[in-house]
This record gives structure tokens, sequence and C-alpha cells, in this order.
């Protein structure tokens, strides 16, 4: 800077001076805009909103939209949610992906939503219907309810409706460990007289991982482009969330142009995931014992996956004329996360020669089985020992009475 003038470089060192406070500053001011904006929100503030209040389906569709909660309060509310009123014919729910609900708990300046399902039975006609969605806190301050429209249309013209795309598999549920993926197949049929690109689209549950690819192949797509009536297959490959629980899944797809579009779902059923572990106590897999003698050790089997560990047996394999006695003998069943004790009592063969063995244990459940190896010390019978030292005393003293039996000549 010994270049510049001293008037510049005192502006420039206050231009320096002033960016820095704006650049440090500009997050506090951010946060206590947002502390504001925060204050001047009321204590208790909560509305209720369907996606769609109105809307026009054909004959047999079943209706499917969001509903809504806002929490514009800076309190966290539990909320009641049922359906006041539906028509005949009709069958209405509140759900989340999985579950029917009856409540929900919106956490201060949050959204929650919520679908709201109606099914026709065949007998419903064309017309229009109400259905009115209620909802209040749980301690009553804020009542809420939500009319929605229902205007059920005739059916198109059979040469209108084959005008589209339409979806096919030949396997819509799966069924598998929640480890493993699953593959569906779906054909894709264009009945555009023209051609086009579909974008494909997939919803599973939170957590888990969709993806489209053609037939045979590993790659992964988003969109397919088809010409005028023409089909193609593709694979929607599914991945649950690392140790889901068993239970039914759904797995919505949608495939969608600027001119046609179609929808279908699919089930992914889990049996959980099967493992376990086995292992001592103290972690040690050796013992000493002996001859003839029984001796006791203890293991434990722990269920590690996510699904029930059934009919579990043991199996015990060991040096000849030995003896190996498990209790229990069988387990019926671990829940996950559960472990038991099972004692083994090993005794050795009478005649055994000192020195190490092996007893190797098995342990087979339905899904699942582990193996545990035991090294046995066999060592003498403490009844040699005292032999041992009598020979020795024997020995000394005859020694000694020898000695002197050669002195006194």
């Amino acid at each position: 800077m010994s270049g510049i003038k001293p008037g510049h470089r005192y502006a420039l060192i206050f231009a320096l001076v002033s960016l820095g406070l704006i650049f440090t500053q500009g997050p506090f001011f951010a946060y206590a805009q947002n502390e504001d904006v925060k204050e001047k929100r009321p204590q208790r503030l909560i509305v209720m909103a369907a996606e769609y209040p109105g809307v026009e389906v054909g004959v047999d569709e079943d209706v499917r939209m969001d509903l809504i909660f806002h929490n514009r309060g800076r309190t966290d509310e539990n909320v009641d949610v049922w359906i006041a009123e539906k028509p005949d014919g009709w069958k209405a729910k509140i759900k989340t992906y999985r579950y029917v609900v009856t409540g929900a708990h919106i956490p201060s300046g949050d959204d929650k939503t919520l679908s709201f399902e109606a099914e026709p039975d065949n007998v419903v006609q064309p017309g229009k219907y109400k259905f009115r969605v209620e909802a209040q806190t749980q301690d009553g301050r804020f009542k809420m309810n939500q009319n929605i429209s229902v205007t059920v249309k005739e059916k198109e013209e059979d040469t209108k409706k084959e005008k589209g795309v339409k979806l096919t598999t030949s396997y819509p549920v799966l069924q598998g460990p929640s480890d493993a993926k699953f593959e569906f197949s779906v054909e894709v049929d264009s009945k555009l007289d023209e051609d086009a690109v579909f974008d494909l689209f997939a919803q599973g549950p939170q957590g888990w991982e969709t993806n489209f690819k053609p037939a045979y192949e590993q790659k992964y797509i988003s969109s397919v482009r088809l010409k005028a009536n023409q089909s193609q297959t593709i694979a929607l490959e599914v991945k649950p969330q690392f140790m889901a629980t068993a239970g039914e899944y759904p797995v919505n797809i949608r495939v969608s142009s600027s001119d046609a579009k179609a929808e279908a779902q699919f089930t992914v059923i889990l049996t959980g995931t099967y493992d376990m572990e086995v292992g001592t106590p103290d972690g040690l897999l050796s013992m000493n014992a002996r001859q003839g003698k029984p001796a006791n050790v203890s293991f434990y089997v722990k269920n590690i996956g996510s699904a029930a560990l059934n009919d579990i047996e043991f199996l015990s394999f060991k040096p000849e004329n030995w003896k190996v006695e498990l209790k229990p003998e069988k387990i019926p069943a671990i829940e996950p996360g559960d472990l038991k004790q099972v004692e083994a009592i090993i005794t050795p063969y009478e005649e055994a020669l000192v020195g190490d063995y092996s007893v190797t244990f098995k342990i087979d459940g339905q899904k699942v089985s582990k193996g545990m190896e035991y090294r046995v010390t066999v060592k003498a019978s403490s009844a040699w020992g005292w032999i041992g030292i009598g020979i020795i005393v024997f020995v000394i003293a005859g020694l000694t009475g020898l000695f002197r039996w050669l002195g006194r000549r």
C-alpha cells in the first residue's frame, strides 16, 4: 500500500472494515430476525387444511390426498383427528404410510402431513359426495374441520380409456428378509399415437431406497422414451432401511408424460433379519478337566437380528467316549435383542491321556446357525499326584535307611 495516497489509503481501510462488520454481523442479524419472528407468533395457533378440498374421480376410483396441519404457535401440540361424516357406500380413514392414525404430534412452527383415503364400494353411483374431517387439540382449545367434496363421474368411453399409459406386473408382492434387495418387473405400455418421454417416480417408506433400471441392466434411470403404442419392461429396485422391522410396506410408483399418467402400488413383506451371536460371558473358550470328572461351562446365544429365532437346537462334537450334556437341549424362541444362557457339562473319558482336546458346539436355528469350538485341557487325576508324593517319600526313606546301615558297617 506504499503507492496509495494517504487519503485513498484511509478510504480503503474504512471500506474493508465495513465489509468485515457486514459479513460477521449478518448471521447475528438473521438470528435476531428469526427470534423476532418467533416472538411475534401467538402462544398457540394451529390450523388444518386438505390438499384438495374438491376432486373429481371416475366410478370405482379411490380418493387419496394429504391432510396438512400447520402449527403457527410457540407451543407443541397434540391433536386428535377423526372422520366425522362420510357418505354411505364409502370407506374412509386417516393414516400415515403404514398406520391408521387417530392423533398426531405437531411441533411448534412445524407442519405435519397425514393421508386422507376414501374407497367406494361397488354400488356407488356417479354424483357428488361430501366428507368432513374434524380435529381438536387434546384440551379442546382449538377445534378444526375440513369439508372434502368428491364428484364421481361416469366412466369414459373405451376408446378414450385406452389412450394413455398402462402399467402391468406379474408379481406385485415380494417377501424376504430385511437386508435383501427386492426387484419388481414392470411393463410400461404406451397407448399414445406419438412418441413420448415418461418420467418415473417411486415412493417407499422413509429411509428406503428406490431406483428404476432397464430390464437386465444395472444402470439407474429416471425416465424412459417410448414410441407410439410401444411397451417396454423396466425394473424397480427397492432396498429397505437398515434393520427395518418385519411387516408389510407399500411402495407406490408413477409413470407420467405430458399427455398420460399411470400409478401402481407394490407391497414388500419383510420377515426381518436372522442373525445370532454365540459366546461365553468372560470371552474364554478353554477350560481344564480331569479324567472321568464332569466339568461345567456356560455360553450364551443372543439374537442380533430383527426377527425372532425359533426352534433353536444344540449339537456337540466330542472325542470318542466323552460325554456332553446340554441344559436346555432346545430353545423354542429368542426375540430380537434377547439372549439365553446354556449350561454344558463335559465329562472326559476315564482313560483319556493328559493333553488338549477339542469340543465343538453347533447352534442351529430355522434360518441361521453358528458354531463354537472349546479347548479342553485334560490334566492328571489328583490321586496320581498323591501316589507320586508317596513314592518319593518312600524312596527318600529307603535311601536314608540304606546310608545309615552302610555307616554302621
